[in-house]
């Protein structure tokens, strides 16, 4: 495809004319998916996602592109990097706070057994202790969360803050925890 017949698609796609992202997609569709998005999102339902979402947002945008003397590939390969990236760094963080989960969930309410029940007021204790060597606010979110099992709204509301704060508060607390418990 010439820069001109692109030229033409992005004019029409700016007038509204859906057809013509049909023809983008055909003519850049898979090497955004295999060049830009699969080699940093190796998910291929995620990958895919992904994909749909760059020719959703090139849809929205198009009157922010200004074509010049460069392929639409190249705004379309950056919009596609930008959204795997950000799906990725959503996962990573993700996995993250579930594994630092899975350290503190053994004190979290459950059904007692008498034979396991001093071990886990043992456990509480030390939990306690290294909560108490980490900074206040750490402690309180891990409280929130993880022992009070509360859901993650809920716990920013009560920090007076908003939710993708809370998952941050929450990550940065689970990591200095790890670091303290358990207290040696």
């Amino acid at each position: 495809m010439t820069l001109d017949q692109e030229r033409a698609l992005v004019a029409r796609l700016k007038n509204g004319d859906r057809s013509a992202l049909s023809d983008i997609y055909q003519q850049f569709g898979d090497k955004i998916y295999r060049e830009a998005i699969l080699p940093r999102l190796p998910v291929v339902e995620l990958a895919e996602d992904v994909l749909a979402t760059t020719f959703a947002r090139a849809m929205e945008k198009i009157e922010q592109f200004k074509i010049d003397d460069k392929s639409i590939f190249f705004w379309l390969r950056r919009i596609a990097i930008n959204l795997a990236m950000d799906q990725h760094r959503l996962i990573t963080r993700d996995k993250k706070i579930e594994d630092s989960s899975k350290v503190i969930a053994e004190i979290a309410p459950q059904g007692e057994r008498t034979d396991r029940r001093s071990e886990k007021i043992e456990t509480r204790e030390l939990v306690e202790e290294s909560l108490s060597m980490i900074n206040p606010r750490y402690a309180e979110a891990l409280r929130l969360r993880l022992i009070q099992d509360l859901d993650r709204s809920e716990c920013a509301e009560k920090l007076g803050i908003s939710v993708g704060n809370f998952d941050v508060l929450l990550y940065r607390a689970s990591k200095a925890f790890r670091d303290k418990y358990p207290p040696r």
